[in-house]
């Protein structure tokens, strides 16, 4: 398989398991979350670099523990979600600058999807095939956790477990997904094409499924328009789902009776 079209499989798979994920992401209020734990991911790059090694595995050993470190003060301390994660993101940030070799730098910050290795697209499109299986199975539970916390028990529904599965769903879509655009652009991924779908689906279920679309054909079409230009893909993907937002908002600013 040529490079371009280990790029767009890569690509499809990851763009619509960050969107599904994303689905989830923007109906709990945590869109920017994955924008803040893609730059967690940085010291771990930089350790890979340094160590030669597939920048994917330093990410996802720096969110997962990260990520644990995240779930473990929640369930300790009176501090949100968001606000856990925004003293992480900054201290990791500050490591991640230190550590990553200056010559790789711009490549960590917006990414290069183009040097993705046979075992970096292999390990790609399993672990978002991981993810659409895991979310599918506890979208509707975190959808229920978000009405009413005491229905959702009184379901079976166990918000410790749900919510490691769903961090750490997080975790593994940026680990990945910092290969695509770079921990810079990474969250774009999980809000953009599920903000889109939001402005156009009337109903729950047409709302994951367009945005597991617009996901999908944003990040094929941005890695073609790359290939073109000559832009590098990361920026590109993201520059085509802004464009589709847009589309969505006039769509809806003219559309009658909107």
């Amino acid at each position: 398989m040529n490079a371009l079209m280990t790029s767009l499989m890569v690509g499809a798979f990851s763009g619509g398991a960050a969107a599904y994920l994303g689905s989830l992401m923007i109906t709990k209020r945590m869109a920017l979350v994955g924008d803040a734990l893609g730059h967690v991911a940085l010291p771990g790059m930089g350790l890979a670099l340094l160590l030669k090694l597939d920048v994917s595995l330093g990410a996802f050993a720096f969110l997962a523990a990260g990520i644990l470190l995240i779930w473990a003060l929640g369930e300790k301390t009176v501090l949100s979600l968001e606000t856990i994660v925004g003293v992480v993101f900054v201290s990791s940030l500050a490591i991640g600058f230190i550590i990553v070799p200056r010559p790789e730098l711009l490549e960590t910050l917006i990414g290069d999807i183009s040097n993705i290795t046979p075992f970096g697209a292999g390990l790609a499109v399993m672990i978002s095939t991981l993810i659409f299986f895991f979310i599918r199975r506890i979208y509707p539970g975190m959808m229920l956790l978000n009405i009413s916390r005491d229905l959702a028990r009184v379901e079976g529904v166990i918000p410790k477990q749900y919510n490691l599965i769903y961090l750490a769903a997080v975790a593994l879509i940026v680990s990945i997904g910092v290969k695509v655009t770079g921990t810079l652009l990474v969250g774009a991924l999980v809000i953009i094409p599920p903000a889109t779908a939001r402005i156009m689906s009337s109903s729950l279920d047409r709302y994951a499924k367009t945005s597991v679309t617009i996901g999908i054909v944003s990040n094929i079409v941005g890695i073609l328009m790359a290939r073109v230009t000559q832009f590098e893909a990361g920026p590109a993907i993201i520059l085509v789902n802004s464009m589709c937002f847009g589309l969505a908002l006039l769509s809806k600013r003219f559309r009658p009776n909107a």
